[in-house]
């Protein structure tokens, strides 16, 4: 009987960071812009935040019991779910709009396909832009206690200036998350410094959006330089888009070239969605139509097995 050796299936080499710890990780980046996000907008952004992830974190194990499954809010991919769509929130919506987005996020989008690792698209993006397309108006109002009218970028957009330093520092209008470019940058050191993601789709989005931004801001006949690239990078939710949903794990190609091309696609399609588009922002729908298409590029970034493709002799 000693000599008896049992068969798993794949993986067999398994590492000690667990889905718990990664996520926790996550979770504790976030924390650094939502509390930013906090003190920018008071007391409401927070209500908005805990209604968000209980959301998530409710509807998860609900269905879990109710389907028999077993209970997988212990990985905390939930309550990274609904701080990101928290994050993604105007402070001026009311209480019930978080609860439908988390529903949405975490029944429709993840656990209607399999759960943490089969969804096809980022659960909390999805309902940004389901809450988008169903409540537009009350999506697009960011009128507060703290600020009132136009966003940066879409003052930007209409040929007003902006105040670039206020929008690094984050004293701006906005949803909950994305106004402090800083806050944004301290959580994704956070992310880099533990190995939960590496430069590869963040920086080739950044860089590529850089690139195409400016070239198709000067086809179109608009003036461009470095004040008009700052706001681009520094407005909306660019940067949390680039560290925070672009890099996760279940939407992101696993090809490292894959990666590469992942990162130029969203920077392609965020300049053509923000200079053409009808609304000033383009990170939510470039990300989702990214994730569309990492099946594709996958396939054609795959490395070659080894003995594979050669030539006969």
């Amino acid at each position: 009987m000693s000599e008896l050796r049992n068969v798993s299936s794949n993986p067999h080499i398994r590492d000690r960071i667990t889905t718990s710890r990664i996520m926790l990780t996550v979770v504790a980046a976030l924390l650094v812009p939502a509390c930013f996000g906090i003190y920018n907008f008071g007391f409401r952004a927070l209500v908005l935040i805990l209604i968000s992830v209980a959301s998530c974190v409710l509807t998860e194990a609900v269905y879990e019991i109710l389907m028999k499954k077993p209970l997988t809010v212990g990985d905390f991919s939930a309550v990274v779910t609904g701080l990101l769509l928290a994050l993604n929130l105007p402070v001026s919506v009311p209480f019930w709009i978080p609860v439908v987005g988390g529903v949405f996020a975490i029944l429709v989008v993840k656990l209607l396909f399999g759960g943490l690792g089969q969804n096809f698209v980022n659960p909390a993006l999805a309902a940004r832009c389901f809450l988008l397309i169903s409540f537009t108006s009350i999506m697009t109002n960011f009128d507060c206690d703290a600020y009132t009218g136009a966003t940066p970028l879409a003052s930007l957009k209409a040929g007003e200036g902006v105040d670039v330093m206020r929008m690094i520092l984050g004293r701006t209008a906005g949803t909950i998350g994305e106004t402090s470019v800083i806050a944004v940058a301290a959580g994704a050191c956070i992310l880099i410094l533990a190995g939960v993601i590496d430069l590869r789709v963040p920086g080739s989005y950044l860089i590529s959006f850089s690139v195409f931004v400016l070239l198709f801001a000067a086809l179109s006949g608009r003036s461009v330089g470095g004040s008009y690239l700052s706001a681009q990078l520094a407005g909306g939710g660019l940067m949390l888009g680039a560290f925070f949903m672009a890099t996760d794990y279940v939407t992101r190609p696993v090809t490292k070239k894959g990666q590469y091309v992942y990162g130029l696609f969203l920077g392609f399609m965020t300049a053509v969605f923000r200079v053409f588009g009808a609304s000033a922002e383009g990170v939510s729908y470039a990300i989702l139509l990214g994730n569309l298409l990492v099946p594709l590029m996958e396939k054609f970034t795959m490395p070659r097995a080894f003995g594979k493709g050669g030539e006969r002799s």
